[in-house]
């Protein structure tokens, strides 16, 4: 049995305080790791389903391209879950992950955390802003400049109405959404997840610029409060 509590780094970020730590869950049996970023939970590894479900799902409405070499772009690397996910796809050939926190990309290039996604040669971790580079038409992923996407996979806000911070309420209007099909290959997906329930209003937005657009709703269990948990992925093509 691990400590019951452990705190492996703290930093002070542009964003705030950042904090990874590692506690011992008696309930679940296993050590749970979560970052926080000031005194919003970015995740735990007590929940990871829908996370998983984000690139599952998403590269499933790419079956028709079976047998295609898949680039794909992850915004959001938090415990690396989506980004794992996806590097499971046998098709997958690359995957860029943009992160806004530098010192999330070196908690697993330091093996802090240890999905395994920094020492995948498929993929690129990038340190930037991913709402500032769709806002501005920058690559995102800077080695290939030209390169579109068959998925982009999008895990950062809360939800589309619960921002980390305020400058990305853009990217969720019909506008900013045109800007991330930009960077899509004609028929690539977009996929989304959000905490809440799903948003007829952001629902709204999506079909005004994807032709195929739906969400789902995953359901996991929360041993924490004894009862089901929901989240939504979005997913737009």
């Amino acid at each position: 049995m691990s400590l019951r509590f452990e705190e492996l780094d703290w930093r002070q970020t542009p964003m705030g305080e950042l904090v990874l730590r590692r506690r011992w869950y008696p309930a679940v049996g296993k050590d749970v790791y979560e970052i926080k970023l000031n005194d919003e939970y970015l995740m735990s590894s007590l929940f990871t389903v829908a996370e998983v479900e984000l690139a599952r799902l998403a590269l499933a409405e790419l079956a028709d391209a079976a047998g295609t070499s898949l680039d794909v772009a992850v915004a959001g690397l938090g415990l690396g879950c989506t980004a794992q996910a996806a590097l499971e796809n046998p098709y997958v050939s690359s995957l860029v992950v943009v992160d806004a926190l530098s010192e999330v990309i070196e908690w697993h290039e330091q093996g802090l955390i240890a999905s395994g996604v920094a020492a995948d040669p498929r993929c690129t971790l990038v340190h930037g802003d991913f709402f500032a580079l769709i806002r501005s038409a920058v690559a995102l992923d800077p080695a290939a400049p030209d390169r579109r996407f068959h998925a982009i996979l999008v895990d950062v806000d809360h939800s589309p109405r619960h921002l980390l911070h305020p400058s990305h309420a853009d990217f969720y209007e019909p506008a900013g959404l045109l800007r991330l099909r930009a960077q899509l290959r004609p028929g690539g997906v977009f996929a989304l997840w959000s905490n809440d329930r799903p948003d007829e209003e952001f629902m709204a937005k999506l079909a005004q610029v994807f032709g195929e657009v739906r969400a789902e709703v995953v359901t996991f269990d929360n041993p924490l409060q004894e009862r089901a948990a929901t989240n939504t992925v979005y997913l737009a093509r």
